[in-house]
């Protein structure tokens, strides 16, 4: 379940609050899902509860733990905890393959976007420098993903400084400059070495890129054996991978809520070494003909595929067909 349609979720929980007399207000026509903040738990937390306190006459926690009880019982919700003085936590099912992978294709390299942030406008004061200006550009992106809009400007006081590159990082080129000023967390200082140069397992930028651009070797190679992905069941060896693609969403929205476009850099190191992990039993082996069990694997290396282009071009960074 992505962002948009939890908000969704939401919603018709007030609906049905409202149509069974729980409630006494006008159902909003958005509710804001975001990662929850300190002291929240789950997937994502919405303080839709707050927001209808007032119209309602209730106390904010008594509305919340209302739209507990329907949400409880709504299809891909695991669990709801109210905390705090009424924000509703949500913890989602794990993601059942076909519809994941069906979800994915569908929305390519715009899956995880939202209009969670729709009508919020992020200022970032910036220094003079070209880390910040790196970190603030893919910001734009990032931000733009959830619906959100940057406006990025340089004065005083600023609001976003990330620890400046210790040497230029154009020598390295624009990816792989840009790869070594997003990947640290904002409060460590950047590696301007050619490591991130290198074409070997041990360069967390050659591992996405080669993982994305293997995905796309797979689809040419399933063509000519003459078969076509068909989203289905996977065997428990594509577990993991499935997690970290159910698991996109929530990193977009953090990323763009926290504005950390490091922790999605570092998802996609992760989502790479799942998928390269997989990748040798995607296809047909020997005389082995292809199967439901192939289709599907082969979508699901699709999916996986289209996360790694669509994260890297949030973080400004070219996804190669070859490499």
């Amino acid at each position: 379940m992505t962002p948009v349609e939890l908000s969704r979720t939401v919603l018709r929980a007030v609906r049905r609050a409202v149509d069974e007399g729980e409630l006494s207000v006008a159902v909003p026509q958005r509710a804001v899902v975001v990662p929850p903040g300190p002291g929240g738990c789950g997937d994502y937390a919405t303080n839709i509860a707050l927001q209808l306190a007032g119209a309602a006459g209730q106390p904010p926690r008594r509305v919340a733990e209302i739209l507990q009880q329907h949400l409880a019982r709504t299809d891909g919700v695991a669990d709801v905890v109210v905390t705090g003085p009424g924000f509703i936590n949500i913890s989602l099912q794990g993601a059942n393959a076909a519809a994941l992978t069906r979800e994915i294709l569908r929305d390519g390299t715009a899956y995880g976007h939202s209009d969670a942030l729709t009508g919020e406008v992020v200022e970032l004061r910036i220094p003079y420098d070209v880390r910040a200006e790196v970190v603030a550009d893919a910001l734009v992106r990032i931000v733009g993903s959830q619906g959100g809009r940057v406006e990025v400007d340089h004065r005083e006081p600023v609001n976003l400084r990330p620890v400046p590159a210790p040497d230029d990082p154009a020598l390295l080129g624009p990816d792989a400059a840009r790869w070594a000023l997003l990947h640290p967390a904002a409060h460590d200082r950047p590696r301007i070495t050619a490591d991130h140069l290198v074409q070997r397992e041990s360069n967390p930028l050659f591992r996405v890129r080669y993982a994305h651009a293997r995905t796309r070797a797979l689809s040419r190679n399933a063509a000519d054996l003459g078969f076509t992905p068909e989203p289905g069941d996977v065997q428990e060896d594509m577990a993991a991978l499935l997690a970290v693609l159910a698991d996109h969403p929530r990193v977009l929205a953090r990323a763009a809520a926290q504005r950390t476009p490091d922790s999605l850099a570092r998802h996609l190191v992760t989502v790479a070494d799942a998928v390269l992990a997989v990748l040798p039993v995607v296809l047909p082996r020997g005389d082995e003909k292809p199967s439901a069990a192939h289709r599907a694997r082969l979508a699901l290396a699709e999916a996986a595929g289209a996360v790694l282009a669509g994260g890297l071009s949030l973080l400004g960074i070219d996804a190669p067909q070859h490499l």
